[in-house]
């Protein structure tokens, strides 16, 4: 058995899972979500703020506390979209350094992979197409895991749609936004989504299900369960149709961002994304054609405690990926 830590930094939240792995499978211990939006006005200024990196190492360093308690093997950080546009990430990279901590930023193939092998274990043997819908960017993943020949990624894209960047670019000039914000917020995430209707040409090819991963489509189903507080159990694995998206973003769309912070199932500080996320799910299904997805929590962490591991042990990594361990 082996104890990992895995941190995930990305354009919203920052997460820490503790798990422990043995024989491929994974034991979650601890489990830490924090929004912290590191990447608040990078897609304007291609810059991390002062204030953003000051919010994310205050939270790391509480991280890692947490991490010196669990007697872990290994521990492995990524940072994700905010990381990759910024100019300055290696300000925030060398502030993690003098923590003892080694942290990476991940090029959007490996984190689409990463979120793949982790979505893919409780559907083994189906085809899947995965979209990691996160702040800054969205990672589609088509293949298959197979109990006998392993992981199988046909196709792995990064787009740069995320819920913060769709609110900072088309529902932050009016609240709450106009009609016409709306347009050309689905006008845009459409465009940039069209490309992965074409990933299959057969019904041999087609995946069998959409799997998103991501704080928007969790959101969205504590929204329409009005889970308070939020439970686990009943978000994992739960089904999304395209008209309980539709009817979601009118409830969104109608209200400010404060008023949307009152909802029951909604975090108050992802209120104020939380349209631009529902606004990118929307086009995820009209995008395949499909008229329902599955939302799972097995996402980028558990695919990251995984690798981890492996490569704790010397290992091949399951996605090609070497991680730099702490």
């Amino acid at each position: 058995m082996t104890r990992v830590a895995v941190i995930d930094i990305g354009t919203v939240t920052a997460r820490l899972a503790i798990a422990d792995v043995e024989d491929g499978k994974v034991q979650r211990l601890v489990r830490r979500s924090t929004i912290v939006n590191l990447g608040e006005g990078v897609d304007r200024t291609a810059r991390l703020s002062v204030e953003a990196c000051g919010r994310l190492i205050l939270c790391v360093d509480g991280y890692l506390r947490t991490i010196a308690e669990a007697d872990v093997d290994a521990t492995c950080c990524t940072l994700t979209s905010a990381a990759r546009d910024a100019k300055n990430s290696g300000d925030l990279l060398a502030a993690f350094e003098s923590r003892g901590l080694v942290a990476q930023v991940i090029p959007g193939k490996v984190e689409g992979s990463l979120t793949f092998l982790g979505v893919a274990q409780d559907f083994v043997g189906e085809q899947l197409l995965v979209a990691d819908n996160g702040g800054g960017s969205t990672e589609f993943a088509l293949g298959r895991l197979d109990a006998v020949s392993g992981l199988d990624l046909q196709k792995v894209r990064s787009i740069d749609v995320g819920c913060r960047r769709v609110t900072e670019r088309f529902l932050q000039r009016n609240d709450p936004p106009t009609a016409e914000d709306l347009r050309e917020a689905h006008e845009f995430v459409a465009g940039e989504f069209a490309q992965v209707a074409t990933w299959w040409t057969s019904e041999e090819d087609r995946p069998v299900r959409v799997v998103v991963t991501g704080g928007t489509s969790t959101t969205l189903v504590a929204l329409s369960k009005a889970l308070v507080p939020y439970e686990s159990s009943r978000v994992h694995l739960a089904q999304l149709t395209a008209e309980q998206v539709r009817l979601q973003e009118e409830r969104l769309a109608a209200v400010t961002a404060a008023e949307r912070a009152e909802f029951a199932g909604i975090q108050p500080q992802r209120a104020p994304v939380i349209l631009g996320g529902a606004v990118a799910v929307s086009e995820i299904l009209a995008a395949t054609g499909f008229s329902a997805l599955t939302v799972s929590e097995s996402d980028l962490l558990f695919g990251m405690a995984l690798t981890t591991a492996a490569a704790a042990n010397g290992e091949a990594t399951p996605v090609g990926w070497q991680p730099e361990l702490s």
